[in-house]
């Protein structure tokens, strides 16, 4: 077979040299193919090459056919470095397919409705970094006027955070529909997670139980980015405190809870450490540009609010989110 190729590949290069026409180009075209499908390697073209070449042109100096040795030993390393190359292409490109595959499960996955109670106007963003968000949003209401919410928050990024949300997904839908109060929630839900993710994860928590009928906002907090309360009659800012291990570190843990008044257009403000840890090339954002930016939007929707702030953010650091980005505002109205 090879010594049948080597003189199909002399009398093509050799019509080629005489008459250099678009017609022998297109001979070796096809020709190529037909090395292609007799799995013939860049090296062993490289020496047919060079042996047709020696009796076609016999008079040609050493040092040209030496010039062959070189390019056929390199063309081995080359072809080794390709098929390497290509094959880490083709695996990138199962796992991106992957992936994508796998958020658009957790999109569906955990989904959650969006409670709608008289005098309570709710905004909210989760955004991820990458394809799949470390972060959760659940929300939990009742037929007597309760909107409960959790902001989640897994430590650690990818797909074993996706499927460390997915167990928090689980613990939530038991309690839906449920009385339950912050501190109950929040023990139940580190239960869960104690009990079925590797003990190299944590999760934290932020849970607030709004009452329609009261406007009171009750609150706990498992290790989680603090709320922060805004009061429209007096302009200012402060920091929701409660205190609690992360979730999945000791089952005995247990969870504070705390009760504040809302008034007309106060907000509560939750969110996690990808809206507070945000980076510029000078440095951390501080938090106090985060509310001036809610003040200069206090008039508007929960919604308009929370996007602005987004757009805001993603500009001071050039489009590139450096974590999970989630913001949820409940707006006494």
């Amino acid at each position: 077979m090879v010594h049948k190729i080597e003189n199909q590949y002399k009398e093509i290069l050799n019509q080629y040299m005489q008459r250099q026409s678009e017609q022998n180009l297109y001979v070796g075209q096809n020709f190529s193919r037909q090395l292609i499908s007799e799995n013939i390697s860049p090296e062993e073209v490289i020496s047919v090459h060079k042996a047709a070449m020696q009796e076609i042109y016999k008079d040609l100096p050493e040092v040209v056919w030496h010039s062959f040795d070189f390019l056929v030993e390199m063309m081995i390393n080359y072809g080794l470095a390709l098929q390497e190359r290509q094959s880490l292409l083709q695996r990138q490109e199962e796992i991106r397919v992957e992936m994508d595959l796998a958020a658009n499960v957790q999109e569906t996955l955990l989904k959650t409705k969006l409670p709608t109670l008289d005098g309570l106007d709710i905004g909210l963003l989760s955004i991820p970094a990458r394809k799949m968000n470390g972060d959760y949003i659940y929300f939990i209401s009742d037929a007597e006027g309760h909107a409960g919410i959790a902001v989640a928050d897994v430590i650690g990024k990818g797909l074993p955070a996706a499927l460390c949300m997915s167990m928090v997904k689980f613990g939530m839908d038991s309690l839906n529909h449920s009385p339950a109060n912050p501190s109950e929630v929040l023990g139940v839900i580190n239960r869960v997670v104690e009990k079925s993710i590797d003990d190299s994860m944590f999760v934290s928590m932020f849970y607030g139980r709004y009452d329609a009928v009261s406007a009171q906002m009750t609150y706990g907090s498992a290790g989680h980015e603090p709320a922060i309360l805004y009061r429209a009659k007096t302009n200012d800012f402060s920091e929701l405190y409660a205190k609690g291990l992360l979730l999945g570190v000791s089952p005995a843990a247990t969870y504070e809870e705390h009760t504040v008044q809302l008034e007309e257009n106060d907000m509560v403000i939750m969110m996690t450490d990808g809206v507070t840890e945000g980076r510029t090339d000078q440095g951390f954002i501080e938090r106090e540009v985060i509310f001036k930016m809610i003040e200069e939007k206090k008039d508007e929707p929960a919604q308009v609010i929370v996007q602005y702030v987004y757009d805001a953010l993603e500009r001071m650091q050039n489009a590139v989110l450096s974590d999970d980005f989630t913001l949820v505002i409940y707006k006494k109205v």
